[in-house]
């Protein structure tokens, strides 16, 4: 493998205490490189949510090291670990995160505005573009709560993607998702990865294990095994 552009080193984390105690990664060390596409598998409650947020810097470790383009996350500022989030970072998340005031399009429109410092008339241009390649054109003016959960998802698929970020990190981006557009947003992810990002993918869907080149196997919290899959472009 590459040089990585993502380390966890040790990571532990638990919530609760006392008798309620939950560890829910326990000595967790993986590592991942750009151009790679990674699946993180396991049954639910194993871990794999939590190492997602431990590793985007969302959560903070009890013990343990994440190193993120060069960069120990959690000894930065809160406010730099923010603008690394900002600047290098994807997020696809089970819940979409959508804000209800705002429609389709100008989802995607103030990512890149705010983020890039994109001109309103090319954040609308790439807006419409994203919207079209992910065969939700026609719902460009329509607010979250008249969408489908599948289609807010591929809004939350399409906000990610828009600002073409050095590294992916999605949260079972394709739960909501009947196979044909979960299997086209995982390719635009696989191909995101072929064209130099770091793919990080939580996931319950083992069609997905078909666009892999590493997998990762919790259970427990543990790391159960992980093996790199010389399978090529599916």
């Amino acid at each position: 493998m590459s040089q990585p552009t993502l380390q966890g080193i040790r990571l532990t984390r638990s919530f609760g205490n006392g008798a309620n105690l939950t560890v829910a990664i326990r000595e967790v060390s993986i590592e991942l490189a750009g151009g790679q596409f990674t699946v993180v598998m396991g049954p639910s409650g194993c871990g794999k949510s939590t190492l997602l947020a431990v590793l985007s810097g969302l959560l903070r470790p009890d013990t343990g090291v994440v190193k993120a383009l060069d960069q120990d996350l959690w000894q930065m500022s809160d406010s730099e670990r923010r603008e690394l989030r900002l600047r290098h970072f994807g997020f696809i998340f089970q819940g979409f995160n959508l804000f209800p005031t705002l429609t389709a399009r100008e989802h995607l429109e103030m990512i890149v505005r705010w983020g890039e410092g994109c001109s309103r008339a090319e954040a609308r241009r790439r807006a419409h573009e994203m919207l079209a390649l992910l065969d939700l054109g026609k719902k460009a003016n329509s607010l979250p709560g008249e969408l489908s959960g599948g289609e807010k998802q591929r809004i939350a698929i399409g906000r990610s993607l828009i600002k073409k970020p050095a590294m992916f990190f999605a949260d079972e981006p394709t739960s909501a998702l009947d196979w044909a557009h979960g299997k086209h947003a995982i390719e635009q992810l696989h191909q995101a990865s072929r064209a130099g990002a770091t793919v990080l993918v939580v996931t319950h869907d083992a069609r997905i294990a078909a666009f892999a080149d590493q997998i990762i196997y919790l259970d427990d919290g543990c790391l159960a095994n992980d093996h790199d899959d010389a399978r090529g472009t599916p």
